[in-house]
């Protein structure tokens, strides 16, 4: 089945920038138009502004994806500087006054503000200096040979530097925009991959305990019970597919580079997590959902109380194999879901030095839990095993896991 893609439609900001695109081009035209007026008016040759206006309408409102690899950031800012102030020293030397208008100045400061905000530290400054020293030295065509126009000229160029003096201001406070938004976007994708990376542990450390306990089952039944080591065998395949498929997964979502990958895990899901955990262990584990607990919590609080609930089972695997009974509580009250997970073990077994961890699971897990406003809580029962309990806030926000 072929699937068309529909393009969304402009949103309003984009309609704005697009209309004062147009009216830029076009006031940029109408004030090349009055500068050839002005020079035909003043019997001037018209040819020497129509190519420097030419080059710098060309290459300030050339199309970006229809850039040639040779027309860089650098080229088109620093070329009609020079063409501008070859042509200002051409006048000068022939000594002949030579009219001017507005829009050889303004397609130079926009230059001038596109040169300070796109280019290299060192080239930004050398077109600085180039399409300012050209921008304020435009009145010197006017004035040259007549003292009496001398200082209306010094009045223009100072006028124009004033502009320059704007142009590179601006021009800088956009640069410095560019920045932080470039490290806003850079610690965004950073803390989105950690917590791609927590959910990976999440996932992954769950199916891998799965697989070690059913490992020292296999153990055990290869010298007491050869005939039931094809079940176990079988859960053990099973836990190291999924765990390939949670990696699989979360290498696709790293790959896409997307921050609005939706929530894993859900309220729905946790039974199959309970039945499958009773199933691997062969333990009594039971599930008890209250009746005010509706499915349509926010994506956010399901996955942070899926998560809650996958590291609880997780570590009673880890550290008590002796367990015999686990309950899983989710209620609601006062706005909030409360999930507890206890457990009647008391055993902390011995594993292989690989599968020893610093105990991030419930680090991440109290990270999440805080992030959504939230309370947690994990600790020996008074009498015997364990429990762990989380509160979280049914309005939750989105996850921010803090910076590591």
């Amino acid at each position: 089945m072929k699937i068309s893609q529909i393009a969304d439609p402009p949103t309003a900001s984009t309609r704005r920038r697009g209309c004062l695109a147009i009216s830029v081009i076009i006031a940029l035209c109408l004030a090349a138009t009055i500068d050839l007026l002005v020079v035909v008016a003043n019997r001037n040759p018209i040819w020497p502004p129509l190519l420097v206006l030419s080059v710098g309408l060309a290459v300030l409102l050339w199309p970006h994806d229809a850039r040639p690899p040779w027309l860089t950031t650098s080229l088109r800012t620093i070329a009609p500087a020079l063409s501008s102030a070859v042509y200002t020293l051409g006048v000068l030397a022939s000594g002949t006054p030579t009219a001017f208008g507005p829009a050889e100045p303004l397609i130079l400061i926009f230059l001038l503000v596109v040169a300070i905000r796109h280019c290299r530290p060192a080239t930004a400054a050398v077109a600085a200096f180039v399409i300012g020293a050209s921008t304020i030295a435009l009145p010197l065509r006017a004035g040259i040979g007549n003292s009496g126009d001398s200082g209306l000229a010094y009045s223009g160029a100072a006028i124009l530097a004033v502009l320059v003096g704007g142009g590179a201001a601006l021009g800088g406070y956009l640069r410095s925009l560019d920045h932080r938004r470039k490290d806003s976007i850079a610690h965004t994708r950073r803390t989105e991959r950690l917590s791609i990376a927590a959910d990976l542990h999440d996932f992954v450390a769950h199916h891998v305990t799965g697989i070690l306990v059913q490992a020292q089952m296999a153990r055990a039944l290869a010298i007491t019970d050869p005939d039931r080591l094809d079940p176990v065998l079988e859960s053990i395949e099973h836990a190291a597919g999924e765990a390939l498929g949670a990696m699989r997964r979360t290498v696709g979502i790293l790959r896409t580079s997307g921050t609005d990958q939706p929530a894993a895990g859900n309220l729905a899901a946790i039974g199959e997590l309970v039945s499958g955990f009773a199933a691997s262990r062969c333990v009594h584990a039971t599930l008890h959902r209250g009746p005010n607990v509706p499915d349509t919590l926010p994506p956010e609080v399901q996955a942070a109380a899926y998560r809650v609930v996958q590291e609880a089972l997780t570590n009673v695997g880890r550290h008590a194999p002796d367990a015999t009974e686990t309950t899983i509580d989710l209620r609601c009250d006062d706005n909030h879901l409360q999930v507890t997970v206890r457990n009647n073990g008391t055993i902390r077994p011995t594993w292989p030095t690989s599968a020893r961890t610093g105990h991030y699971g419930l680090i991440g897990l109290s990270e999440r839990v805080n992030a959504l406003g939230g309370h947690f809580h994990a600790g020996p029962q008074p009498t015997e095993g364990w429990r762990l309990t989380a509160r979280l806030p049914t309005n939750g926000t989105a996850i921010r896991r803090p910076a590591e």
